[in-house]
């Protein structure tokens, strides 16, 4: 098993996979099918949850910072709103891009698989 699958597993024992619709749209990088996603990912049984307004605020103000310090266009406001969801609601965050989200959320629990034991 991959090591960031095995993270992942370990994660769905410490507490809920919270799905947005913002990370559901990235998923929808997958497959053309809403049902294939649901299916490769129901072993998580994610709880999906509405994106709070009070993470919008956060997530421009990270973005804008992003763009300030001469950040591409590569990375998107949806990987911003991703963490700024998971700092307000008090959600620990599975990453591989753990230094960028620390860089912008510092008080947010991130898991990333390369450092995780």
């Amino acid at each position: 098993m991959l090591h960031s699958t095995r993270v992942l597993r370990q994660s769905t024992a410490d507490g809920p996979i919270i799905l947005s619709a913002i990370v559901w749209s990235e998923l929808s990088l997958w497959s053309d099918e809403a049902d294939e996603i649901d299916r490769r990912i129901a072993w998580m049984r994610p709880a999906r949850q509405d994106f709070p307004f009070e993470a919008a605020y956060p997530a421009g103000r990270a973005h804008r910072l992003y763009r300030q310090r001469g950040g591409r266009r590569e990375r998107t406001l949806p990987d911003f709103l991703i963490g700024a969801h998971a700092m307000v609601a008090g959600h620990r965050l599975l990453t591989r891009d753990a230094s960028r989200y620390r860089a912008y959320f510092p008080d947010l629990h991130i898991i990333c698989p390369e450092t995780h034991p």
